[in-house]
């Protein structure tokens, strides 16, 4: 085996080696999306705290990727598509670092209303529906880049419309509530930054799609309309 052969190995298993982080990343903040909700509907409290505390497993794991793409580039200067996969797992962990932020806020904003008793009579249904169309994103977009494949990105990206329609139903849903009765102010303001943590939720998935049609196909689609992010994901 050639120098230049086994070089172009080791560097072939160091880009696996970040892909398989990314979604090692991705897989438990997935699951901390849906351990934050599954503990609002249960009022657990054992498992809010389990939440908040790894938190700090997600952000060893974006100090670990940072490092080893930092090296990467450090160490094998890569070119084209290789550059723009560092690049844009740098981009894709910071999202999700984010994404486990807003689920350790749904758990503080859960357990707060647990202690005061506030969140025995807080079963909103609609934030089940809000976290499984985010937690969807989420999914897909990893998929996504998983797979190198943008096909699943354009309706990623679409289906955001559908969580702030859905959030905004919600926000103006507790408006109302507020606005007939006083004394539902303080467990529906809560519910509302909980709302607000799923939406922006759906934000970072959205970016990840983003990300990943920027990865394969070199067209930054950000801030674009849906048009030029469908005409991106078939050129």
């Amino acid at each position: 085996m050639s120098q230049t052969q086994h070089t172009s190995k080791q560097f072939d298993a160091e880009l696996e080696h970040i892909r398989r982080q990314v979604l090692s990343m991705g897989g438990l903040v997935e699951h901390q999306i849906t351990a934050a909700i599954e503990a609002f509907k249960r009022n657990d409290l054992a498992l809010f705290n389990h939440i908040i505390d790894d938190d700090s497993r997600i952000n060893g794991l974006e100090r670990a990727i940072d490092e080893l793409c930092t090296n990467v580039i450090a160490k094998r200067t890569p070119a084209a598509i290789d550059l723009r996969f560092v690049m844009m797992s740098y981009k894709i962990i910071t999202d999700l670092e984010r994404i486990g932020d807003e689920a350790k806020k749904i758990a503080l904003f859960s357990r707060g209303m647990a202690t005061s008793g506030r969140l025995s009579g807080a079963r909103y249904p609609e934030l089940k529906h809000l976290s499984v169309l985010v937690t969807a994103m989420l999914r897909h977009a990893l998929d996504s880049f998983a797979r190198l494949d943008v096909e699943t990105a354009p309706e990623n990206v679409r289906r955001d419309d559908e969580v702030d329609a859905l959030f905004q139903a919600i926000l103006r849903q507790l408006l109302t509530y507020m606005i007939e009765d006083p004394r539902t102010i303080s467990v529906s303001l809560d519910i509302i930054f909980i709302a607000k943590a799923l939406e922006r939720i759906g934000d970072h998935a959205k970016n990840i799609s983003e990300y990943v049609i920027y990865l394969i196909k070199g067209t930054d689609v950000r801030h674009g309309s849906i048009e030029k992010i469908e005409e991106a994901a078939r050129s």
